[in-house]
């Protein structure tokens, strides 16, 4: 009985080395790699796709325009309403400030004068006559910080106003 041998023929493996540490991969050595160059069809398109692709792009571009020309309005809006408040602030404040130093000043003018009286009823007369004169003065004053907390609302609120109504404007208009 004879045995017949079979041969296969096998093929070595690819010898891979071993990286060493520190060492990095570069492109070349997967270079065997490479993708087929694959040619695209030509392909005609048609005139209306076309047409209706510019159209797309030109109505998207006027979209743009229109909402980037919102935007600063808007930001330009909120700058004016901001530096408005700001302006009306300061104003307050020195309001504020110069109705806290009349108010210091005559209550030293006061303390000081309570300090000459010589009977109770000089010092009666003078505690009645600086209470009539505070309550004028802090009548004044807040009649004052009131109307110009009511001016600085307003002017903060007018640019707002005025671009409410070029938008109903031009609503009106479209």
């Amino acid at each position: 009985m004879t045995t017949a041998k079979t041969e296969t023929k096998t093929t070595a493996a690819p010898k891979t080395r071993a990286k060493k540490t520190g060492e990095s991969t570069s492109g070349a050595e997967f270079s065997a790699f490479t993708l087929p160059k694959m040619d695209m069809p030509t392909m005609e398109v048609p005139a209306a796709v076309r047409e209706i692709a510019e159209k797309g792009v030109e109505q998207f571009r006027e979209a743009y325009d229109r909402m980037r020309s919102a935007a600063e309005e808007s930001t330009d809006l909120i700058e004016d309403s901001y530096e408005t408040s700001r302006q009306g602030m300061v104003e307050l404040n020195l309001r504020a400030l110069e109705a806290a130093k009349s108010n210091t000043d005559a209550a030293y003018s006061f303390m000081r004068d309570m300090f000459g009286v010589k009977t109770l009823s000089q010092a009666i007369e003078l505690q009645t006559s600086y209470a009539r004169k505070q309550f004028e003065a802090l009548s004044g004053q807040t009649k004052d910080i009131q109307e110009l907390a009511a001016k600085m609302a307003s002017d903060a609120g007018e640019p707002v106003k005025d671009a409410v109504e070029k938008m109903f404007k031009d609503i009106k208009a479209a």
